[in-house]
């Protein structure tokens, strides 16, 4: 998009001093209040981690600069404004995935915006599109899981809940769409380390998530730490400029992640000093650098000598001063949003509501909902753990980790809403710590196993905690740590009916858990009100609809075990395990049965339909899910590719025809050239409840 005239007329005006110094981004609370208050009236362009009273002492030393050029205010509000302890906290991205729900997750992102703008702040760095094929990655929770369709739509959903109609609008602010590119297929899932993806690959699996964030009118993308082929990403030029510019269309600003120029020097050593490292980040197309405060300095010296040209730093702080014209801030640099909306009742209740459709029950022998027990014991350091409920990028852990910060209610752990809903229902109720993922001198089993003596159910939470999430905490081992497996055994041999609860951020590899257990649910980090959804599940207060964005390993040398797989795996199985998941993207259980019927699909408009029907005895909402198989290609092709789905909602004995328009290029790839096409041939479409072949209708068609 083409400048206006006032960003050309402020180019014209700046100094290279003022340019240079508008593609920094310094981070407060490393910098501390003076070295950032300096740098303001430098005329540094963005700061992060900077909330209230603070941000406006900033900005205000920013607007009484020459030219009062506003700051942009950046934080990791991710899942809602939760670095702010009194603000409204939502299941994580992997949890509101499990919804399969646009609209839960739109409404996600118009909570925190609303939120972050109140405290006057204007940019979040979310939504994360990178996918999750490897569960061993520390960052899984942060993702929508391991399919780029689903995670192009709830993306592009999160986006627009955060930006609006318009950006300058007081209750909006600028998205980031994140870590381009590729970042989570990290070699042996290790965080930033080198991607071993071609670009053919990149283009076919991680490229389309990103240009749903364009279309969508995403203002910023952020670079990921790692790299492609050993080339870092903040050095790609090709990716940045020739694809992500030229070939996707966007034209809003981009920003490294975090320390990346530093980092081309230190860790990646692609660049001998930072002089060569911030060449290499300006001529890539980055127009902004975090936490790369040498940047300023060196780029000086690089334009002064000759060695950049100018006119690549013009690019670059044409891009900020666009958004930040798009955004309103030279009108008004300070975002408004609801004056006391910060965790309002309302915020709370849509909170709530994303933790309930987060819910997804994977196993019930029947146990479930549990209405007839007279004494039920709750298990597991993580059932009255609201720092594990949480996971991470809370204010817990972010921007700099505070363990001993009390919980700001409201919240309710499992064991709270438990207890209460159990007393409400004339229940007795006991708990005990039992042992958590990490080993601890609480860990007491034979304590645990005496409080579940005569009881008619036990609900066991098993997971893991803050100290096993994030970036840098990678996992070699995924089965459940500590001695939770133990635990299970030792609980087993009361002959009680077990509830597994798996209060988690990623899946786990659960073993003798899952297949012994009676009844399975999976929570992930369902936020300040995770606990109650789980709780209103167990009882029956809730029908559970959630369904696997992910998919969960038998064992971690399993992986990875995502079901959109190439063919070809002499003999389909290890020799000491199946091919299969322990569960699969796109499965679920709920209190009725969902059967299917009728498919059929006419070629020549590309329309498919199927009869769906709710054969139990309670109302249950649907994700009726559509994929397809390319059965003869130029290159190789998933077994499976999910490329639609609809959500119904059905009352008992309800019968619906539901019909879905496709398009040819729902079933295109991109062939050996790097080109996306539609090749003509054999597809097989394939309709059901989840990924698993034998939860799914088929039918054969051809393009011409």
């Amino acid at each position: 998009m083409k400048a206006s005239e006032r960003v050309e007329a402020l180019l014209v005006q700046m100094t290279i001093e003022e340019k240079i110094a508008q593609m920094v981004q310094i981070p407060y609370a490393q910098t501390g209040r003076e070295e950032s208050l300096r740098w303001a009236k430098l005329g540094a362009g963005s700061f992060l981690h900077v909330l209230g009273d603070n941000a406006r002492e900033i900005q205000q030393a920013a607007l009484h600069t020459r030219l009062g050029i506003p700051v942009l205010f950046g934080i990791d509000a991710v899942r809602g404004h939760a670095l702010n302890d009194h603000a409204t906290i939502f299941p994580t991205q992997l949890a509101c995935a499990c919804s399969w729900d646009r609209e839960i997750v739109r409404e996600m992102g118009r909570v925190t915006a609303r939120e972050v703008a109140t405290d006057g702040l204007h940019w979040t760095f979310s939504p994360l599109l990178c996918l999750s094929r490897d569960p061993r990655w520390g960052r899984v929770n942060e993702t929508f899981g391991e399919d780029p369709y689903l995670t192009g739509e709830l993306a592009a959903a999160l986006i627009e809940g955060y930006q609006g109609d318009d950006l300058a609008s007081p209750e909006s602010i600028a998205a980031c769409a994140k870590h381009f590119i590729a970042y989570g297929e990290a070699t042996g899932a290790r965080d930033a380390n080198d991607s071993s993806v071609t670009y053919r690959k990149v283009r076919e699996v991680f490229l389309p998530p990103f240009q749903k964030a364009v279309d969508a009118g995403c203002a910023t993308f952020m670079t990921a730490y790692g790299a492609i082929d050993g080339t870092p990403l903040t050095a790609d030029r090709h990716m940045l400029r020739d694809i992500l510019r030229d070939e996707m269309g966007f034209d809003g600003l981009v920003v490294t992640d975090w320390s990346n120029v530093t980092s081309l020097v230190r860790n990646q050593h692609v660049a001998a000093d930072g002089e060569e490292a911030s060449l290499l980040a300006a001529l890539a197309g980055n127009d902004m650098m975090m936490n790369s405060p040498e940047f300023y300095e060196c780029a000086l010296r690089l334009v002064r000598e000759g060695k950049l040209d100018e006119a690549v730093i013009d690019g670059a702080v044409r891009h900020i001063l666009t958004v930040k014209e798009r955004m309103g801030l030279f009108e008004h640099p300070e975002k408004t949003g609801v004056p006391g909306c910060i965790g309002c009742q309302e915020h709370q209740q849509a909170a709530l509501t994303a933790a309930r459709r987060s819910v997804t029950m994977l196993k019930n022998n029947g146990v479930l909902p549990l209405q007839k027990a007279k004494k039920i014991a709750v298990i597991g350091a993580n059932g009255n753990d609201i720092r594990a409920q949480y996971g991470d990028w809370t204010y817990f852990t972010h921007p700099r980790p505070t363990p001993r910060q009390d919980a700001v209610r409201p919240y309710t752990t499992i064991w709270e809403s438990v207890k209460k809903l159990a007393e409400e229902n004339g229940m007795a109720c006991e708990y005990a710590y039992g042992c958590g993922p990490v080993p601890s001198t609480r860990d007491d089993l034979e304590d645990a196993v005496q409080a579940a003596q005569g009881a008619d159910a036990i609900i066991l939470v098993v997971g893991d905690e803050i100290s096993q999430i994030g970036e840098a905490k990678d996992r070699a081992n995924l089965m459940l740590s500590g001695s939770q497996i133990a635990l299970f055994a030792r609980l087993r041999e009361l002959r009680v009916p077990i509830i597994t609860v798996l209060l988690s951020s990623k899946p786990l590899a659960l073993g003798a858990v899952a297949d012994e257990t009676d009844a399975l649910i999976v929570a992930f980090n369902g936020g300040a009100h995770g606990g109650q959804a789980v709780a209103e599940a167990i009882f029956g207060v809730l029908n559970p609809s959630g369904r696997l964005p992910i998919s969960f390993p038998r064992h971690s040398g399993q992986v990875p075990v995502y079901y959109n797989q190439l063919p070809g795996w002499h003999g389909g199985n290890y020799c000491d395990l199946p091919q299969t998941p322990q569960f699969a993207f796109g499965e679920g259980l709920s209190y009725t049965d969902f059967s299917y019927a009728e498919l059929w699909v006419d070629e020549n408009t590309l329309t498919a339909s199927v009869r769906v029907t709710n054969t139990g005895n309670r109302a249950g909402l649907e994700t009726v899910q559509v994929y397809f198989r390319d059965c003869v290609s130029s290159v190789l092709t998933p077994v499976k590719s999910l490329t639609q789905y609809r959500q119904i909602f059905l009352e008992p004995g309800e019968s619906r025809q539901v019909a879905f328009q496709l398009s040819r290029s729902d079933f295109s790839l991109v062939n050996q050239r790097e080109e996306r096409v539609t090749e003509p041939g054999e597809f097989i479409l394939m309709i059901g409840h989840s990924s698993r072949d034998e939860e799914l209708l088929q039918a054969h068609f051809c393009l011409k």
